[in-house]
Parts: structure tokens; sequence; C-alpha cells
């Protein structure tokens, strides 16, 4: 079964639907997939898109689900957000736009990106 399947089985919640469409931030340590630590592929809760692999997945003490790196360059979107009074990089999911979270350049080697992600944002699926 593909995650668009997988998708259809499982309806967004109130609150990931209010992250995806609305651009809104879970709280920090709140999320399933904070400390998660299964192998395998993160994909978008709203569309099924596979966004993260599991080994690109770190602990950032951020608060929310990081990782160092996207599936490929069409996975996510980036745009400017000046929201908050601060310039930042949102990231959306390259295929429906749901609002995933941000990126810094915070991150660890090789790419020293950090892809801070809303775990209500994510789903995902065991290798």
């Amino acid at each position: 079964m593909d995650n668009n399947e997988d998708r259809k089985n499982n309806p967004l919640s109130p609150e990931a639907r209010r992250i995806l469409e609305n651009s809104e931030t879970e709280p920090p340590f709140s999320g399933k997939f904070y400390k998660h630590k299964e192998k395998g592929t993160y994909f978008c809760a709203a569309c099924g898109n596979d966004l993260f692999f599991s080994e690109a997945k770190y602990n950032s003490e951020s608060g929310w689900p990081s990782f160092y790196e996207t599936i490929n360059e069409a996975s996510v979107d980036k745009k400017e957000d000046k929201k908050l009074g601060m310039a930042r990089t949102e990231i959306a999911c390259g295929r429906c736009g749901g609002h995933l979270g941000h990126v810094f350049p915070d991150g660890p080697k090789p790419t020293c990106l950090r892809y801070c992600v809303n775990s209500l944002a994510l789903d995902f699926k065991r290798e």
C-alpha cells in the first residue's frame, strides 16, 4: 500500500489541519516523532509525499523532529517567511504545499541544514 492509500485510511486531525493549512506550530517537545527512532520514511500527513528518510533524522534538541536533508529537491518547497518579525525559511510539502516547518543553517554536516518539522505534519512508514 502506498502512502496515499495510508492517508485515505487516516484522516487529518483538526490540529494537523491547522498546521498544514494555516502554518501553525505545535508546542515544542510535544510531537509523536520528536524522539521517534524507527527506520523508515517520513511522509506528508496531508498527501503522502515522501519527505525524509529516517537516516537523515537527528536530535537537534530544538523540541521538534529535525532532519539534515530531504529525500530529493522536489520533496520540499522553500519560501521566505517574515512573520514574527524575523526572516526565516518556511518549508512546505513539494506536492500539496502543506506547511511543514522551517529550515535553518545550523544543522550537522554534510548539509549543515536543520529541517525543523511539526510532527503533526508528518506520518511514517516503517522499512
